[in-house]
């Protein structure tokens, strides 16, 4: 294949890789993203496999295989509750990708045409080297992050004396790492560079609270991204180079909105997250403080004589997945005459998007699922705000407590709804370790027990 014919089609897969970003921006639109995208891969990957510098089939084919076989089985058993720890761990293998690419050009320059043995050119030791960094930052950090998704690494922020010195000393010691490979290309240099990265990744992610995930998770997309194109440049890959680039831009700009969600920065976030699992209060449901607790059947008749209905779904829903029978319930209401819509915050669950996944799973038509901006003034004028585990991002210690660490994130305004039905296992405080003023409003009945049977019960009593 022409270099010219090969430049055209990685142009036109970089055309379908940004609409299946245009796409995915929207649920509308995003089974037609995912198939731009399936599209711009298949040419991408058959262009690739037809250049002349292909060296062995054999190989290929058999990683193919193996690969392909190993993500059909993930996909085929994965709950989509798990999704976030996928994404985690998807994301590890791109910067681990990244690091075997710049190890091979390191040793082997003429295969990939960037010089000869012990001479490589200047602008391919700085691209490589900062694509060996952010491979191995992305990493150890997304290891740590599917830890902690996964529940095989705390939720608590793990900080200890001098974090943020030690840090910033590792963080200029790539630097100082990667001018030492520059002038000398020792490959002393060059695995220090690999190692301090990896103790770098492990280091920023361990710190971060389980509150501050979804960010951390478009945080560490936006790091593969840029992993990516950094190896781009050292491949002389073009569509590498912008797929990485697409990729880097595009987890930047989410991360900045998950930030812009929860009123936080994004060095605040880096710096030290906040937020972890915690054990339920003391002495049982609200400790010293009453709760008004309801049953199934007090949610049924007070949402079945509502004239509006909106539900906040959160991560307590995901880990019952009981979307489904929440979709059925939410049917059975409209059919019954009361209107219903889902309010969605923007860090509601593990990942972004997390809620609008199982939402869209169990089929719940997409114009009735809003975002925070487009609903949360109709809470006042709403009868009964039914919240499935969404625990920090309804709590009205965020804008009446200038002493809770959630202080100043904007909240789905419930409690302003005339009714507050809580579906909840316990009074545990949620991934932030921060208690909930809302259980202990006046207009707020807790409904205790796993979110799913709750829903199949409420059902059964609607019906």
């Amino acid at each position: 294949m022409s270099g010219t014919i090969s430049a055209l089609l990685y142009l036109v897969s970089s055309v379908c890789f940004i609409m299946a970003l245009r796409g995915l921006s929207s649920p509308e639109t995003a089974r037609q993203g995912n198939l731009f995208g399936m599209v711009g891969m298949v040419i991408a990957i058959g262009t690739t496999l037809a250049l002349p510098s292909v060296l062995s089939y054999e190989t290929i084919i058999l990683g193919i295989v193996i690969g392909g076989a190993i993500g059909a089985v993930i996909a085929r058993r994965i709950q989509m509750t798990a999704l976030p720890q996928l994404v985690a761990a998807f994301h590890s293998l791109v910067g681990l990708a990244a690091c075997f690419v710049a190890v091979a050009a390191f040793y082997r320059p003429e295969a990939y045409g960037i010089g000869q043995t012990g001479a490589i050119a200047t602008s391919s030791l700085v691209e490589m080297s900062l694509g060996l960094a952010i491979g191995a930052i992305t990493f150890t950090g997304s290891i740590i992050a599917f830890g902690k998704l996964q529940g095989l690494v705390t939720g608590r922020p793990l900080v200890f004396t001098g974090q943020h010195p030690l840090n910033a000393a590792l963080g200029i010691a790539v630097f100082v790492l990667i001018g030492w490979l520059i002038a000398d290309q020792n490959p002393t240099a060059f695995w220090l560079i690999f190692a301090v990265s990896l103790a770098l990744g492990f280091l920023l992610i361990l710190p971060i609270g389980g509150a501050d995930m979804p960010v951390v998770v478009s945080m560490l997309n936006s790091y593969s991204g840029w992993a990516a194109c950094g190896i781009g440049f050292t491949l002389e890959n073009s569509l590498l180079i912008v797929t990485g680039a697409l990729v880097g831009s595009s987890g930047a700009i989410l991360s900045y909105i998950m930030c812009k969600g929860m009123n936080r920065s994004f060095f605040n976030v880096i710096l030290g997250g906040f937020g972890g699992e915690t054990a339920a209060a003391a002495g049982g449901p609200g400790g010293d403080r009453n709760v008004k607790a309801g049953s199934a059947e007090d949610a049924a008749f007070i949402m079945d004589n509502a004239a509006s209905v909106i539900i906040v779904p959160g991560y307590g829903m995901a880990v019952a997945q009981a979307q489904h029978a929440l979709r059925e319930m939410a049917d059975l209401l409209k059919s019954n005459g009361v209107q219903v819509r889902y309010a969605i915050h923007p860090v509601a669950g593990r990942m972004p998007g997390h809620m609008n996944v199982l939402l869209a799973e169990a089929n719940v038509p997409y114009d009735e699922v809003l975002e925070l901006e487009e609903i949360n003034r109709d809470f006042a004028q709403t009868d009964v705000a039914f919240v499935i585990g969404a625990n920090d991002v309804t709590n009205p210690a965020a804008k009446t407590d200038p002493t809770s660490p959630i202080y100043g994130m904007p909240i789905l305004d419930v409690e302003r709804a005339k009714t507050v039905l809580f579906v909840k296992r316990s009074m545990a405080s949620g991934y932030a370790g921060v208690e909930n003023e809302l259980f202990f409003r006046d207009n707020t009945m807790m409904l205790f027990g796993d979110a799913k049977k709750m829903c199949e019960e409420i059902l059964k009593s609607l019906e």
